[in-house]
């Protein structure tokens, strides 16, 4: 009999393959440019760089960490493969599984994770494609100082109009994390200017925030400061009630 793989073992199999091509066709291309244009390594440059990639190889493992719940299996392979996750795949994800009305972690989730990203990737390249064609036309518009506040705030418009949305289920439950986070982003500035240092402390910052989230949202709970627990607890009585009248619904039909 045919031993027939589930959906989850084909998205892990097939996520392993092609996560490990694409990342031997990323690494390849420096040396792949080297033999070309038969350059040679500067090593000093390089052994100045080592600080920075050991930084973002934490980086990278704390947003697989960060992120993996959130997407799902399918959308953890296909995100980190195409790239422009904080900025671009997982709003578009968390937006989409907010839409459908699903639950993080859901099978139901997993699949609109896994659509939505894909959807993300192919009108991102689309848009790569039309801007390759076009540069020549749309680089006096891009240079444009009129222009240049808009671009600026793309990321900060698009990450305040998720925010709304998710602040104004809960303030209570933001108001730690943003003072948090805000603290981070001042701290660093001014301790390492605005450069790729301060990205890459921000970025390893960004599992913190989760934590303290988690956890003054888990204190909150306990104390009944988010007036859920008062919710739950009143549960098994209304379904008593209900139960009761039904019942007694039941005996009057019967009568």
């Amino acid at each position: 009999m045919k031993n027939i793989r589930s959906f989850d073992d084909n998205t892990h199999l097939f996520g392993r393959i092609w996560g490990v091509v694409a990342a031997l066709l990323i690494l390849s291309y420096p040396f792949i440019c080297l033999v070309i244009f038969g350059a040679g390594i500067d090593w000093k440059v390089f052994a100045s760089g080592i600080s920075i990639i050991v930084m973002y190889c934490a980086v990278g493992a704390v947003e697989t960490f960060t992120y993996s719940p959130m997407l799902g299996s399918g959308g953890t392979y296909l995100g980190f493969v195409t790239g422009n996750l904080s900025n671009l795949k997982v709003p578009c994800a968390l937006n989409c599984m907010e839409q459908a009305g699903v639950e993080k972690g859901t099978e139901e989730a997993e699949i609109i994770s896994t659509i939505s990203i894909a959807i993300s990737s192919i009108v991102t390249m689309v848009i790569l494609i039309l801007g390759v064609v076009l540069i020549s036309f749309l680089t006096p518009i891009f240079e444009n100082e009129s222009l240049a506040p808009a671009f600026d705030n793309v990321l900060p418009a698009l990450f305040g109009g998720m925010a709304v949305v998710y602040i104004s289920k809960n303030w209570k439950i933001s108001v730690i994390p943003c003072v948090l986070m805000l603290l981070v982003f001042i701290i660093s500035s001014y301790a390492t200017g605005s450069g790729d240092l301060a990205g890459t402390l921000i970025g390893i910052m960004v599992p913190v925030g989760v934590i303290v989230t988690v956890g003054s949202a888990r204190i909150m709970y306990k104390k009944g400061w988010l007036g859920e627990q008062g919710g739950v607890q009143a549960a098994p009585a209304e379904q008593g009630e209900q139960k009761k009248e039904q019942n007694g619904k039941g005996g009057e039909e019967n009568k």
